[in-house]
């Protein structure tokens, strides 16, 4: 075979090689286009106040996936409208993997049933990536109020109307815990929302406003200190962190349960590789026993999800908590 013959052979398969390679390369392209440098931060919308239940929680888990993956995360707290104007602006973010939401229960379920005019749609215009913990809600007192147990409060709140009772926020599990504690035992009290959690636990201390349904990040320095007073768990079981506190059912309130969930969130649109890569991560950071004693600690329970098994929670939550809140003609206010 001459060698002119050669080349005229080798032409075609080197045109059918770049022709194979060439798309390749295009996807590789897209694809890097779609997925954020691992060398940039990702912003992580907390909006509650620094210190509370939510950014506690929020950095501890994450701080476990960035040792996990590499990838930093900047929190910004953004705490307004009971977690609505945070959560909003995750709603409104570019969905570039650059920014994603630590939200709640409140935002992201009760709210859509307490205010008609939101602004968004949690269950269609979020992209979903996983429930992370829930904690349930402690019945506490002001030490400067002279009760010691669920029992007695129950009592005087049927003698004392209108006490009032501190929650970060209309629509959160703490405001909802108390109009449901209100309906169980017929008894009428006060909600006084606030945008900052230290706030609320200042008021809470002085007796100010000396009730609370509150999550134990929030409070367990208070605790710990004597200037709170745990009564009961709204929950099935005590809680390791505070054992010797009953739970409401064996304080004599048996159909009392409420819990506040946490959730990882992103704007609409985002890649689903991103959302499974991110997923992953947070999973296997919740297996992490220092994690998960540190969760113990707070009074939360990790747990595993899909952006499926999330999209589920909001949908039981929002008609549980639906049939509360029209029964006590809650309003957003």
């Amino acid at each position: 075979m001459t060698t002119s013959h050669t080349r005229r052979l080798r032409m075609p398969l080197i045109a059918l090689g770049l022709t194979m390679v060439l798309p390749l390369l295009g996807q590789g392209t897209a694809q890097a286009q779609t997925a954020p440098s691992s060398s940039k931060p990702i912003s992580v919308i907390v909006p509650f106040s620094a210190g509370s239940a939510s950014d506690v929680i929020g950095r501890l888990v994450l701080d476990k996936v960035a040792a996990i993956s590499g990838r930093s995360f900047v929190y910004l707290n953004r705490p307004a409208a009971g977690g609505n104007v945070g959560t909003q602006s995750v709603v409104r973010a570019e969905p570039d993997g650059l920014t994603i939401g630590f939200s709640t229960s409140g935002p992201l379920a009760v709210n859509k049933i307490l205010n008609a005019d939101l602004g968004y749609d949690p269950e269609k215009d979020l992209q979903l990536i996983g429930v992370v913990a829930s904690l349930p809600n402690i019945v506490v007192v002001s030490a400067e109020l002279p009760i010691d147990s669920l029992a007695k409060l129950i009592d005087y709140l049927k003698k004392t109307p209108d006490v009032g009772y501190g929650s970060v926020g209309p629509g959160s599990s703490q405001h909802l815990a108390g109009a449901f504690f209100e309906q169980l035992i017929g008894a009428r009290m006060t909600h006084v929302p606030y945008r900052v959690t230290g706030n609320l636990v200042t008021d809470l201390v002085s007796g100010r406003v000396p009730v609370s349904f509150q999550l134990l990040p929030n409070v367990l320095g208070s605790i710990q200190g004597a200037k709170v007073r745990p009564l009961a768990v709204a929950a099935k079981n005590r809680l390791p962190a505070l054992p010797n506190v009953p739970t409401a059912a064996e304080a004599g309130l048996p159909a009392y349960e409420s819990a506040a969930w946490f959730a990882l969130i992103a704007p609409r649109g985002v890649s689903r590789a991103f959302v499974d890569r991110l997923n992953a991560d947070v999973n296997q950071a919740l297996r992490d026993p220092v994690v998960r004693s540190r969760f113990s600690d707070l009074g939360a329970e990790p747990r595993e999800s899909s952006p499926e098994d999330m999209a589920k929670v909001m949908a039981t939550d929002i008609a549980k908590w639906g049939e509360i809140i029209r029964k006590g003609g809650i309003t957003s206010q």
